[in-house]
């Protein structure tokens, strides 16, 4: 319990620890992978940046919350609502949660940002990185939980088709982490292009094989691929890989890496194969790509509709259209990039005080509105 306490004070601030315990906001727990403000990139971009939003505007205390602990009684306080992501609750203690749950009126809300439910997402999720344990605490949770929040419409559909209701919270970014001017790459040498991804990106990178196979820009310099994560497996490698130092998949230290590194790239790109998995994917790489200073280019789907309008580019699965998008990234990014960051500014921020329909929907689904 004290240890409970330390944590919210410390996220709290000053402002709202003056007040006195009648004016007590409501305490929000959450539940994700990590501690100690190390937490793997997800959970930064869906849960603990708007937490500490959250927080900061007063609204509501906040704790990270040991979800064993929870559900056994060990920790004995009080919460008026628990997000918890993906699979960070485990299986074995779901049960007693939600019994804990219904009897101090503790709203569960689960946060999901990727397909964990058609056959064919479950199937590639599996041979990523989730083992069967953790794809059914995924399941468990979402199906009982009193709110589930998705990043995606497309996503918030396969959730339907399931019978399970689910509101979109669209991915933002913290613009303290990134707040880059558009890139000035080197003039000499190959045009490196990049691509950075988790483990379940691997198949997407083989639509780009060809893609880079001999090419060259317009002036004739060789454009080279240059991963970021993505893919264990090297073997016949036709790109070029850039390691992460220790310590960088902490992502605050891993956006920083690429920061360090960003004049490096004249582009990034974001493939994506024609699947149902792919299709409930958010636009986080635009972002993410325009807030770093590169031009966007990334697959025609679902997952990036609308981003053309802001200064996006994207491409069919044919090699000359990934060309021809590539060629005309290389050309007057400074532009294309400002747009794009323009619209991620006014529109695609996490921060304290914003009040826009992602927001507010996330807020209701944790009970504070």
């Amino acid at each position: 319990m004290a240890l409970l306490r330390s944590t919210v004070a410390r996220l709290l601030g000053r402002g709202v620890q003056q007040r006195g315990p009648e004016q007590q906001p409501p305490l929000v727990g959450f539940v994700v992978h990590g501690a100690g403000g190390v937490h793997p990139a997800s959970a930064h971009i869906r849960v603990t940046g708007r937490m500490s939003a959250l927080a900061a505007s007063g609204a509501a205390r906040v704790a990270q919350v040991d979800p064993v602990r929870w559900a056994d009684g060990s920790d004995t306080a009080h919460l008026d609502a628990i997000l918890v992501q993906r699979d960070a609750f485990p299986l074995g203690s779901l049960d007693a949660a939600f019994a804990r749950a219904s009897a101090e009126g503790t709203r569960i809300v689960a946060e999901v940002d990727d397909d964990f439910f058609t056959a064919e997402a479950r199937a590639r999720l599996a041979r990523a990185e989730y083992d069967p344990e953790r794809l059914a605490s995924v399941d468990r949770l979402v199906r009982a939980a009193a709110a589930v929040v998705v990043s995606t419409e497309p996503l918030r559909a396969v959730l339907a088709a399931q019978g399970i209701d689910a509101v979109v919270v669209p991915n933002g970014v913290q613009p303290g982490l990134w707040a880059h001017d558009p890139v000035v790459p080197a003039a000499a040498g190959p045009r490196r292009v990049l691509y950075m991804g988790s483990a379940t990106h691997g198949g997407d990178l083989d639509l780009l094989r060809d893609v880079f196979d001999g090419l060259v820009d317009d002036d004739g310099r060789p454009v080279r691929l240059e991963v970021v994560g993505v893919t264990q497996d090297d073997g016949d490698a036709w790109y070029d890989r850039l390691e992460l130092p220790e310590g960088a998949s902490h992502y605050p230290q891993f956006v920083a890496f690429l920061r360090d590194h960003a004049d490096r790239w004249s582009a990034g790109v974001a493939p994506l194969t024609d699947d149902r998995f792919n299709d409930a994917k958010s636009d986080l790489k635009f972002l993410e790509y325009s807030m770093l200073g590169l031009p966007f280019v990334g697959s025609d789907r679902p997952s990036y509709a609308g981003v053309a309008a802001h200064g996006g580019l994207l491409a069919g699965d044919r090699v000359d259209d990934w060309r021809a998008a590539l060629r005309t990234a290389f050309h007057d990014p400074d532009a294309r990039v400002r747009r794009a960051q323009a619209y991620v500014r006014a529109e695609r921020v996490v921060a304290s005080g914003r009040d826009e329909p992602g927001e507010r929907a996330w807020r209701a689904a944790l009970g504070l509105a």
